[in-house]
């Protein structure tokens, strides 16, 4: 059956810290005096996905208020301090969790927009299922992009959090699209690529920084690969 809608995760997928995390996390400590080598960083960016996957068991609902994603990024970057062995009681989590709160601070990855034009121009209805808070709407607005999407469930707007396959199949209901005519785009195999699946949808693992080489998903290293990938003719 052919693609009649594309949907995205939005983190890490279509958006990013500029330049990355690690770089601005380590940027933010340097005004506190505190060098920090941005590859210190990455080495332990497993504590937001371990973070993510307890928040998910826990049912937290993270990004449901302000009150929850405050608590909630604040133990992450509480976590990432004490990795590194810095204080935590000093301020620097509620700094990290300023700029990282910060719109200014995120940008399109660059092989997103010409892909979506080329999407909608083959008549795809697009949209994003993000475990996001509700500011990701403003976001898209602010980096040009919010009018591509003819959906946008943000768990923060609607009270459910992937990987619960109840926010896909709402995408699905609003977009008015069957699962098996649906593609789902995301980044990670537990919150996007197995709960799209759950539901009928073809899930397509975007795996910018090949770390997930043996995931049981279409795999793509790059957004520019998405339009072959659901079999555009001319791409």
């Amino acid at each position: 059956m052919p693609i009649r809608a594309v949907f995205f995760d939005a983190g890490e997928t279509l958006v990013h810290p500029h330049p990355t995390f690690p770089d601005l996390f380590a940027e933010v400590l340097s005004r506190r005096g505190h060098a920090v080598d941005p590859r210190e960083v990455h080495d332990r960016i497993h504590v937001v996905g371990e973070r993510f996957e307890r928040a998910a068991r826990n049912r937290e609902l993270w990004t449901t208020s302000p009150e929850r994603s405050r608590a909630f990024w604040l133990d992450v970057y509480g976590i990432f301090l004490q990795e590194l062995g810095l204080p935590g009681d000093d301020g620097l989590a509620e700094l990290l969790y300023g700029e990282f709160t910060d719109l200014s601070n995120y940008r399109l990855f660059e092989d997103v927009p010409p892909v979506l034009e080329r999407l909608r121009r083959a008549g795809l209805t697009l949209g994003v299922v993000s475990n996001f808070e509700e500011w990701l709407e403003r976001l898209l607005e602010r980096l040009g992009v919010a009018g591509y999407f003819d959906v946008r469930v943000i768990s923060g707007l609607e009270g459910m959090e992937k990987p619960d396959p109840g926010i896909f199949r709402l995408a699905l209901e609003r977009a008015g699209a069957a699962p098996e005519e649906s593609v789902y785009v995301g980044d990670s195999p537990t919150f996007d690529v197995a709960p799209a699946r759950e539901v009928g949808m073809h899930p397509i693992l975007i795996d910018r920084r090949d770390r997930f080489p043996a995931a049981d998903a279409t795999r793509i290293r790059s957004m520019a690969e998405l339009p072959a990938a659901i079999g555009l003719e001319d791409a």
